[in-house]
């Protein structure tokens, strides 16, 4: 019997082997990426986007933001560090580079010709030799697996949350209606629509009136929709969002690692931004001092928007103020200080508590560094001129001084549960403010527990960076305690400092674990035993939730209070019983810390899932105000949206979301907002001028003339008072919802009746 010998080895069986080889290596390193876009598109798909428009969608975002936005920061940047923060942080570059492209088009009057912008930077890359290499830049160090699929894995579970609390409770355009919708959702499309075709914005439901305001956000959702050429809904109650969420995600990963020097920092910091929610133990229907991140991402958009801003200038501005020590991440060199000024100039209209709360921090580690160093430190004292900078042209210039009802109102936040009364001891009031003071840092504060291990470890006396970021992290709550809004909006400084202070939780939690030298079965074992954990708490929330006290007061703080007690003694018990515990499994020697603070940084897990839970049950909110969103005035809004020209003027005889004893609640922004036109008076509670004077959303209109002439046009018309609508107003449409009040017969004799249903109609003025 003959033995075969093996033949030569084929070409073809090369080119297999190498196919293999390739597979094996490219399948690992892009699978979480695959994944994670995978879902986030699927998601968007099963809650009614147009595939379609997801593509075009996605071609803006590929060619017209990441694409420019990547090869400017590889040419700003001295040496690569990954793939996936090149791509991060060129994202956000991208955005500040559409903002200023935008301006251009927009001031010049040819928005529709936006989509030409990349090439202002596409083209010098690709013709000047020098810039080349950028396009495929070497160097890259790998990405740890595990990190990869964290963060995936932190996107994927906060689209999750989106689908429930969001997408599936918000169709693109009403089809009934019984629609009911946040009551700020349409002012802020009104915003975008606007957006389309003004620069700088005016306000949408007062034609001419200045908007000194953080609008920039608004200007990113309409430059998307001009460049993608997705209906402007689409993308704000669709693409936008998702897409806001996911970036900031990967940005606070890569800036975490980027700081910290740690990938395992950064992948916490994310997931303490968007996994675990506050600290509540309510029954999901309401936050108590409000919240981080739930709620307010779709909410209101800008501050999403404004934290993929923020985000990537703490990594700028950590380096200037001082790299922290055994950091391996390679500097970003002199062009720090440019991409600094790129994204204070952003930050500016992104959101009006972002730089304040930069600047304060920045000012921290100046005076720290001048203490401890006794000499000044200039690139500190540079960074904080720059900042100043920034701020003075946005309160000059983007807000024109206005305060927009802030004022220094300390602990205003708080006040309304400590519910004074006249026969309440001195003592007692104190004892009930101490339990107040608590509940508060431990709603909204407690993932940021792991900044307290880290100065422990660090014996109180932290690096250049740490104190920047602690700067950061204390200076949002402390702004938050000093000022008060007849909205609540000091909670944005709050936010503003959270980006910070999870940073700093995580760069603490990890070197609580490097001190606790696990080994790689002890970390995965914490890891489950930390989702075992959440899981039990969210199990037990949601089937005995805590019903909140009704009204005010400090009975709402107390099943906060009380949890917070029962977790205490739980840590106590197990605190007793450790030595115990090691001697049956010495590996847990040295683990104590790691495993209290990973408890206590998870505690708030259930957040989330309640919010989302609280979505089923009251949409758009939970307690917050809803408005309702009639199909029937939606489809005419679209209508004079196709019918009409950017800069075309409605009226409407709808002012009220609600009138109340007689008082009109000027909250009315649907026209405004989905027909992506200026209106003559529309609610007027919104307009800076208006908010935070006596009355609230109550407070009448301020120009009876204007007011008297827009609604003489619907019941007594005649042709002298509508020409002067047209020629003194610019308005060239009337928008009537008869359920409001019918319009008068003359009307249909003086103007052109467009469109005409039970409910609704729209004349053209001649």
């Amino acid at each position: 019997m003959s033995t075969l010998a093996p033949g030569p080895v084929t070409g073809a069986d090369t080119t297999g082997d190498r196919a293999r080889t390739v597979l094996r290596r490219v399948v690992p390193r892009w699978a979480p990426a695959v994944v994670g876009v995978g879902f986030v598109a699927t998601c968007l798909l099963l809650t009614g986007t147009p595939a379609a428009d997801l593509a075009r969608w996605s071609g803006y975002a590929l060619l017209a933001v990441l694409l420019p936005g990547t090869l400017v920061y590889r040419a700003l940047r001295r040496h690569p560090h990954t793939l996936v923060e090149d791509l991060a942080m060129g994202a956000a570059v991208g955005l500040v580079l559409e903002l200023a492209g935008w301006a251009v088009f927009a001031a010049v009057g040819v928005p529709g010709w936006l989509w030409l912008w990349p090439l202002a930077v596409v083209v010098p890359f690709a013709a000047v030799p020098a810039l080349r290499r950028h396009w495929r830049p070497t160097g890259y160090r790998p990405v740890p697996t595990g990190w990869a699929w964290s963060v995936t894995g932190v996107v994927v579970g906060f689209t999750l949350y989106l689908v429930e609390s969001f997408l599936r409770v918000n169709p693109v355009l009403p089809t009934e209606e019984g629609q009911a919708q946040y009551i700020d959702l349409a002012f802020q499309l009104s915003l975008a629509g606007a957006a389309t075709h003004q620069v700088p914005l005016q306000v949408p439901q007062v034609a001419g009136e200045p908007l000194h305001y953080h609008w920039f956000g608004f200007a990113h959702l309409a430059a998307s929709s001009l460049v993608s050429g997705v209906d402007l809904p689409t993308v704000f109650f669709r693409l936008g969002v998702p897409a806001l969420c996911a970036l900031a995600v990967v940005l606070v990963a890569v800036v975490g690692w980027r700081i910290t020097g740690r990938p395992y920092a950064g992948a916490a910091a994310a997931a303490l931004m968007f996994t675990v929610g506050e600290f509540g133990f309510e029954n999901g229907l309401r936050q108590l001092f409000g919240t981080q991140t739930t709620f307010i991402v779709w909410g209101s958009p800008s501050m999403t928007y404004s934290w993929v801003l923020l985000v990537p200038l703490l990594a700028v501005f950590g380096e200037i103020v001082g790299r922290a020590r055994r950091v391996t991440v390679p500097p970003l060199g002199g062009g720090a200080w440019v991409l600094a000024a790129g994204f204070l100039a952003a930050s500016t209209g992104a959101k009006a508590s972002s730089v304040p709360v930069v600047l304060a921090a920045l000012g921290l580690a100046a005076v720290v560094l001048t203490v401890g160093r006794r000499r000044l430190p200039r690139a500190v004292l540079a960074a904080v001129g720059l900042t100043l900078a920034a701020q003075l042209f946005a309160t000059a210039v983007l807000f024109a001084f206005e305060s927009h009802g802030v004022t220094v109102d300390p602990l205003s936040g708080l006040r309304g549960y400590v519910e004074p009364t006249a026969d309440r001891p001195v003592l007692v009031t104190g004892l009930v403010w101490v339990a107040v003071c608590l509940a508060f840092l431990l709603n909204l504060q407690l993932r940021l527990a792991g900044a307290l291990a880290l100065l422990r470890l660090r014996r109180w006396r932290p690096e250049p960076v740490q104190v920047f970021l602690l700067g950061g992290a204390v200076a949002g709550p402390a702004a938050y305690l000093l000022v008060g809004h007849p909205g609540s909006s000091n909670q944005y400084f709050l936010r503003a400092g959270f980006a910070f202070g999870v940073i700093l939780s995580a760069w603490g939690w990890a070197e609580v674990l490097d001190r606790a030298a696990l080994s790689a079965r002890g970390r995965r074992r914490l890891a489950g035993a930390a989702v075992g954990f959440a899981v039990l708490l969210t199990a037990y929330q949601l089937r005995f939730p805590a019903t909140a006290a009704p009204e005010p007061g400090y009975a709402a703080v107390l099943p906060l209070l009380i949890w917070a007690g029962v977790l205490t003694l739980l840590a106590i018990l197990v605190a007793l019983y450790w030595p115990a515990l090691v001697g049956r499994w010495p590996a847990l020697a040295g683990t104590g810390g790691a495993v209290l603070l990973t408890g206590v940084l998870v505690a708030g897990a259930p957040g989330l899932v309640l919010d989302a839970r609280a979505a089923r049950t009251f949409p758009n909110g939970g307690a917050y105000a809803v408005v309702p969103m009639p199909a029937s005035r939606v489809a005419a809004a679209r209508w004079v949206y196709a019918a009409s020209d950017p800069a075309d003027v409605l009226a409407t005889n709808v002012h009220c979301w609600t009138v109340v004893n007689g008082w009109c609640d000027a909250r009315s922004f649907w026209l405004s907002g989905y027909a992506q036109r200026s209106v003559l008076v529309e609610g007027w509670a919104f307009a800076p001028r208006m908010v935070g004077r006596d009355g609230g959303p109550y407070a009448p209109f301020w120009d009876e003339a204007r007011l008297r002439a827009n609604d003489a046009a619907f019941t007594a018309p005649t042709a002298a008072g509508l020409a002067e609508l047209r020629d003194r107003y610019g308005v060239r449409w009337l928008v009537v919802d008869r359920q409001v009040e019918p319009e008068s017969p003359v009307l249909a004799e003086l103007a052109d009746l467009r469109y005409d249903t039970d409910r609704m109609a729209v004349y053209r003025l001649r």
